[in-house]
């Protein structure tokens, strides 16, 4: 999850705690309980501050249990959440609008009134987007523009970050949160900090290259009832938004996702409503809730708490759903090919048989994921720091083990 920098220093460390710690295979005869214990066994780590669960997807049965309930930080293993959310109370076709409001009346070319952009929470609007919505306004017969062009996010509050972030996570980890935010706030040489204001900047100056011209100057605003809509564009789908946050562990995206589940489906575009909303459908889908704590949706909150046993259970429910299924594995990382697990288990029996959502903090490392068809699995480590190098050769190790088992 987090944005580290790799020196050569830490790659060498890496290397030579996979010579070192690397284990020999148990012998086939060793019952699979065992060998996924001692794989878990590793220096730096401490057994206390961990726990995993191991689940036969065919038969039900738990074959493996350590601390299972214990509430533990997810780092990006929350995203899991966000993902069920996101692919239920929206749906994998649900798309995000943003839209060209005008406010005042149109005589010949001339537009009387502001121009209004109204953002509704889409994470991957772009200058593209800009450009295609001044070509629309152009095409509407729209020359010139006697008012402002106002910057509109009232779709979300305005909290930039989330409760219990670390104050160094903003701008770094994640953009600043809004409902109008575009190229991820980038301006081209920094990060703004009013996103919705660079977002109306940014649109004045495309209806100028679209031959609008506009007199006024870009602000904040919001469109009144009585606007009238003139251009809009949308968003990729939600299971296509989704399979990028997944892959890439993308904080950013994963927070306005949960953010537009509360503005659809809950009372309003917060973080906390999108938690109330995810938290009731988790329980709807008997996903056990003690000791689960939604602060976040990208998991940087060191506040969140989950279990492996509710991991594993939300998994689950997601493998049942016929309509979530597909999505959730197009969406998780494959071992030794894709997203985050692209460079961890390049050889042996994991290697293309496991999915699994990665997450690392310097507090945290998991990786909750599948066994081809066979298993369904959660390792959650903590530390004050947790020594992620150690902690990932864990997780792999006990990965191939459960591979082993299924080749």
């Amino acid at each position: 999850m987090l944005n580290r920098a790799r020196s050569a220093v830490i790659l060498l460390l890496g290397a030579i705690a996979l010579v070192v710690l690397a284990a020999p295979s148990a012998a086939a005869s060793q019952p699979l309980s065992q060998r996924l214990a001692r794989a878990l066994r590793v220096s730096h780590v401490s057994l206390a501050a961990a726990g995993a669960t191991v689940v036969d997807l065919q038969t039900g049965k738990t074959v493996f249990s350590h601390n299972a309930t214990r509430p533990l930080i997810p780092a990006s293993n929350e995203k899991l959440a966000v993902t069920y959310a996101a692919l239920t109370a929206l749906g994998p076709g649900f798309r995000i609008e943003t839209d060209v409001l005008g406010e005042g009346v149109q005589a010949g070319s001339t537009w009387h009134g502001d121009l209004v952009l109204k953002g509704y929470g889409d994470p991957s609007l772009s200058s593209a987007d800009l450009r295609s919505l001044a070509r629309q306004v152009a095409s509407a017969g729209i020359r010139r523009v006697t008012g402002r062009v106002l910057g509109d996010e009232t779709w979300f509050d305005t909290r930039r970050t989330v409760l219990g972030w670390k104050p160094s996570f903003y701008l770094v980890e994640s953009p600043p949160l809004s409902a109008l935010i575009v190229n991820r706030a980038w301006t081209g040489h920094r990060t703004t900090t009013q996103p919705a204001l660079a977002a109306a900047q940014l649109f004045r100056a495309a209806l100028g290259r679209t031959g609008v011209t506009v007199s006024g100057p870009a602000a904040l605003g919001a469109a009144g009832e009585d606007a009238v809509a003139l251009a809009d564009v949308e968003s990729p789908t939600i299971a296509a938004l989704v399979r990028t946050m997944d892959r890439d562990s993308d904080n950013f995206s994963a927070e306005m996702l949960l953010k537009e589940v509360g503005a659809v489906q809950g009372a309003a575009g917060t973080t906390a409503d999108g938690a109330g909303v995810t938290t009731g459908l988790l329980r709807a889908a008997g996903v056990p809730l003690a000791g689960v704590r939604i602060v976040d949706g990208s998991g940087l909150s060191l506040l969140d708490r989950w279990t492996p046993a509710a991991l594993v259970a939300l998994l689950r429910a997601m493998w049942d759903d016929p309509g979530v299924r597909p999505e959730l594995l197009a969406s998780l990382p494959v071992a030794g090919r894709t997203g985050t697990l692209a460079d961890r288990m390049r050889s042996g029996p994991a290697r293309g048989l496991v999915r699994a959502k990665t997450g690392t903090t310097d507090n945290a490392s998991a990786l909750s994921g599948f066994v081809g068809d066979r298993y369904v699995f959660s390792v959650l480590e903590n530390g004050w720091p947790v020594w992620w190098t150690y902690a990932r050769l864990s997780q792999d190790r006990f990965a191939d083990v459960l591979a082993s088992s299924v080749r």
